[in-house]
């Protein structure tokens, strides 16, 4: 049997008498892409952020390919295989595309104390590089500067460079936020591409329920910091706890569409 990527078990943040996180329990197995929904306030930013060790829980465990790794670092977790792309763009405007992510392999390499002059020298993180881009459809920005290129573009460079360390484990932090209807057609194609690939784990957080229910195996809804619900996108669609706490449906409307 294929055990977990990822487990969760009773993960509690508090802040001062309140719990902003609340006893979650969570498997995420190899391969799979995850998503995290809810209302605002629901807790999924602090879930995320403990998982991303940006965030120390009060109470519970995360394990990383059977390896605990709550509360350390998030450097220490990246190097263990967990990568995060953010909300922000968090790319170096003033190089190219391709610059941008010969950093992050020069780094991954072990490169990290000449960062700004290995890659223009090494042929093979140059590769790499391209060939990542490729893979993200961006590889014909590859000479341009980040501060130009489009805002969904910008985007896909940072998950080319989260991509880029390898990681066993993709958090994708509200990857479509910001974008124009058709860049997230786009980035929606792209995430699902990656992850029928099978080279990738996903953990999702989004806002878009279209882009959740085309690209999700699973989804994780939180309510008021606490799992109201994982299951499958035609599980959650029709789950009436989820439909009245994240739809904001009335019960008598979930009652009448589910046939109960």
């Amino acid at each position: 049997m294929t055990n977990p990527i990822l487990t969760i078990s009773n993960l509690t943040k508090r802040f001062g008498g309140n719990a902003a996180v609340s006893g979650i329990n969570l498997e995420v197995m190899p391969k799979e892409t995850m998503a995290i929904i809810g209302p605002n306030g629901a807790g999924k930013t602090t879930f995320y952020n403990m998982v991303s060790g940006r965030m120390q829980p009060s109470e519970g465990s995360i394990t990383l390919d059977g390896r605990d790794i709550t509360g350390l670092p998030p450097h220490k977790i990246s190097r263990l295989g967990v990568s995060r792309s953010f909300q922000i763009n968090n790319i170096f405007p003033e190089m190219t595309v391709q610059e941008n992510v010969e950093v992050v392999l020069s780094a991954y390499h072990g490169h990290s104390r000449k960062l700004f002059n290995v890659a223009s020298r090494n042929t093979g993180i140059q590769q790499e590089a391209v060939e990542l881009l490729k893979r993200l459809g961006i590889d014909s920005l590859k000479n341009q500067r980040a501060e130009v290129i489009s805002y969904g573009d910008k985007r896909l460079l940072e998950i080319a460079m989260v991509l880029a360390t390898r990681p066993k484990l993709v958090l994708l932090d509200e990857p479509t936020a910001g974008m124009t209807p058709d860049e997230t057609r786009r980035t929606t194609r792209l995430i699902k591409s990656l992850a029928e690939s099978g080279d990738y784990t996903f953990l999702i957080t989004e806002h878009d329920m279209d882009v959740v229910f085309d690209v999700a195996d699973r989804i994780l809804v939180m309510h008021r910091g606490e799992k109201l619900f994982a299951g499958t996108p035609s599980e959650v669609k029709i789950h009436p706890e989820v439909r009245r706490a994240y739809l904001g449906e009335e019960e008598d409307e979930v009652t009448e569409e589910t046939g109960a």
